[in-house]
């Protein structure tokens, strides 16, 4: 029929479509869109959606202090009554003149020269008699009848609290301000040498200084040089070892043997003591007694001191 196309006729005239070459026109519009494609701005974000920016603040952030690791340790001491706090962190200013400085009132923590916030907060723990610094550690002495059970969370807590935030621990005002001071350990270290100092005090000094005085600090005290009169060394416990029943032992049994070892001029060692002391030492002199009346006149003392100081080869 004439209405009706086959489809070999179909097929001849598309393979003849294809073959015709574009024209000249359809070229140029091919390589114009190509072209404009090319040109197409990359794609942003509807300018009505985008966020305003935050303009940076002129206004500076507050210093934030920096965050400090601090392990407590605490080790006891001959003086049940005396624990020996060791924060690993300095305790003594740098370049302060003494080893130690001691605090045995209230009123000593606010006084020139060496004020002390955080031997206030101590002493007003209750139960706290007496706070000792030494160059690394803190010594803390209660009265004999507070249990360390009660007062010693409290004082790991002051301590952390204090160093942690970056406390001086020590001030330093003009005495002028205070008519008492009413602290140890002010002044010159006393085992300092000396220019007036003759040998034999020379010697005693250094004996002092490099035997002794490391293991008196050991036990969470130190000691003071108080003259040379007669062949006897004048000496005074700090610290732990201020109230300790077993002084007297050490004093005897360690010091004075050692230094009448080394220095033939050494007759003997004398204990300064003051009213506190006195008292203590008195009391003890009375328990001793009544030990020896049940014992027998062969009774050794009923306590002794503790490390090198208490036998001397």
């Amino acid at each position: 029929m004439r209405g009706v196309i086959s489809s070999q006729a179909l097929r001849t005239f598309a393979r003849s479509r294809t073959r015709q070459p574009l024209s000249q026109a359809c070229r140029a519009c091919r390589t114009r869109n190509i072209h404009q494609s090319v040109r197409l701005p990359a794609i942003t974000s509807s300018s009505a959606r985008r966020r305003p920016l935050l303009q940076p603040s002129s206004q500076k952030a507050a210093p934030v202090a920096p965050n400090r690791s601090i392990y407590i340790q605490t080790q006891s001491t001959p003086n049940a009554s005396a624990l020996k706090f060791l924060p690993n962190h300095p305790v003594l200013p740098e370049g302060f003149p003494s080893t130690f400085l001691e605090y045995n009132s209230p009123r000593s923590t606010l006084a020139a020269p060496h004020p002390s916030p955080l031997a206030a907060r101590l002493l007003d723990v209750d139960g706290v008699s007496s706070v000792f610094y030494g160059p690394d550690f803190i010594t803390v002495t209660k009265a004999e009848d507070v249990n360390w059970a009660h007062v010693k969370p409290e004082i790991f807590s002051l301590i952390t609290e204090a160093i942690t935030s970056g406390e001086q621990l020590v001030n330093t005002v003009d005495k002028s301000t205070s008519s008492e001071d009413g602290q140890g350990g002010l002044g010159e270290d006393s085992l300092a040498a000396n220019d007036e100092d003759d040998e034999v005090v020379a010697m005693i000094k250094e004996l002092l200084e490099t035997r002794i005085r490391p293991a008196i600090q050991e036990d969470g005290g130190d000691i003071e040089f108080r003259g040379f009169e007669n062949g006897f060394v004048n000496l005074k416990l700090r610290g732990a070892c201020r109230t300790c029943d077993s002084s007297t032992v050490t004093l005897k049994n360690g010091i004075e043997s050692m230094l009448m070892h080394y220095i033939e001029e050494v007759k003997g060692v004398n204990q300064v003591l003051d009213e506190e002391e006195e008292i203590a030492m008195k009391e003890f002199a009375k328990f001793e007694e009544k030990l020896r009346q049940q014992k027998g006149p062969d009774a050794v003392a009923s306590t002794v001191g503790k490390g090198s100081l208490d036998f001397v080869e």
